[in-house]
C-alpha cells in the first residue's frame, strides 16, 4: 500500500538514466511507497516508455531541467563521466535543500567535483550500491536488486547530516547493508575487488580470441568451455560504455593494480617454466584459502 503524503521519504524523485540500476531504484521507490512521484530522464524514448510500462517511473521528460526544478531527490544513474556536465546543466534549477545522489562505481575526486559544481543550497551525497547484473537496461530491472547487497555511502566534510541520514535511510529500506567510507578509500577498495576483476575478465576473453586465431584444427575453443570459464568471465558481458568510463575515472589506482596482477602472473609463469610442482601447489593452495574466505 502506498504511503500517505506525510509518510513519503521523498515527494518527487528524478532518476537521470533509467537503466538497470536506475530502473531498479525506481521500482523500489514505487513498490515501497518511498516517493510520491518518480520521474525519468534518458536518451532513448523507447527505453523510457518501457520504464513507465514496467512501473519504474511515473513519467519522463526530455529535459532534466523540467524535472529537477520540483524534485527533492535527484539520482545520477548515467555513466560516471557525464555526472559533472549533468549537474552543471540543471543544478541551478534544483530547489533549496534538495539532495543529489548517485549509484556510480567511482567516487574519489568525482565527489568533490560534484560538490563544487552544485549550488551551495543543494546537498550531494555519494552512494554506490554494489549490486548489478552483466545484463544492462531497464528490461532487466528488479526492485529486489539491492536486497542483501552492500551500499557504500561516501560523505565528506561538507556533507549535510540530514541529507546523509535520508540517503542512508533509503538504501537501508532497500534491504542494503550501508557502510560509510571516504570517497578516495572507496576507489582503492572497489578498484581492487571490482574494477580489476573486470579487467581480468575482459583480458582473458581477448586472450582466448588470440588463442583461437592460432588454433590449427579448425575447432572453436568456446565450444569446449565449461563452468570454469563461464564463472571466470561472466562479468566480461558487462556494458562496454559503463566500464570504459569506470576504468578511466579510476585510472591511477588501476594502473598500480594491473601492475600487481601482472607480477602475480609472471610469478606463476616462472613456476611453470621451472617445473616447480611444489611451488605451484603452494601458490594454488594459498589462492584456494583466500577464495574460501569470500563472504
Amino acid at each position: 500500500m502506498a504511503s500517505s503524503s506525510s509518510e513519503y521519504l521523498f515527494q518527487q524523485v528524478t532518476i537521470i538514466g533509467v537503466g538497470l540500476l536506475g530502473g531498479s531504484l525506481g521500482l523500489l521507490l514505487k513498490e515501497q511507497g518511498l516517493a510520491k512521484s518518480v520521474l525519468g530522464i534518458g536518451r532513448r524514448r523507447p527505453n523510457l516508455e518501457l520504464a513507465v510500462e514496467l512501473g519504474a517511473i511515473d513519467r519522463f521528460f526530455s529535459e532534466a531541467k523540467e524535472a529537477a526544478r520540483d524534485s527533492d531527490l535527484i539520482v545520477l544513474a548515467t555513466p560516471v563521466d557525464t555526472y559533472v556536465s549533468h549537474v552543471q546543466d540543471w543544478g541551478s534549477f534544483i530547489p533549496t535543500g534538495a539532495i543529489v545522489s548517485d549509484v556510480g562505481s567511482v567516487k574519489g575526486k568525482l565527489v568533490f567535483d560534484l560538490e563544487e559544481a552544485l549550488p551551495p543550497t543543494v546537498n550531494f551525497v555519494g552512494a554506490h550500491p554494489i549490486a548489478g547484473k552483466e545484463k544492462s537496461g531497464v528490461a532487466h530491472a528488479t526492485s529486489k536488486l539491492f536486497n542483501g547487497a552492500r551500499c557504500i555511502v561516501t560523505p565528506t566534510n561538507h556533507t549535510n547530516e540530514k541529507a546523509l541520514a535520508k540517503v542512508r535511510d533509503l538504501w537501508e529500506r532497500a534491504g542494503s547493508d550501508v557502510v560509510l567510507m571516504d570517497p578516495m578509500v572507496h576507489d582503492w577498495v572497489l578498484g581492487a575487488v571490482s574494477h580489476l576483476p573486470h579487467i581480468v575478465a575482459f583480458s582473458l576473453m581477448q586472450a582466448l580470441q588470440e588463442l583461437q586465431d592460432v588454433t590449427s584444427e579448425g575447432l572453436n575453443l568456446l565450444d569446449f568451455s565449461g563452468g570454469g570459464l563461464r564463472d571466470t568471465t561472466r562479468i566480461a558481458a558487462s556494458s562496454p560504455e559503463m566500464w570504459r568510463d569506470i576504468c578511466l575515472a579510476n585510472r591511477e589506482n588501476l594502473l598500480k593494480m594491473v601492475d600487481q596482477y601482472i607480477s602475480q602472473l609472471q610469478g606463476f609463469r616462472q613456476l611453470l617454466n621451472d617445473q616447480d610442482g611444489a611451488g605451484l601447489a603452494k601458490s594454488i593452495e594459498q589462492a584456494k584459502m583466500l577464495r574460501e574466505r569470500l563472504p
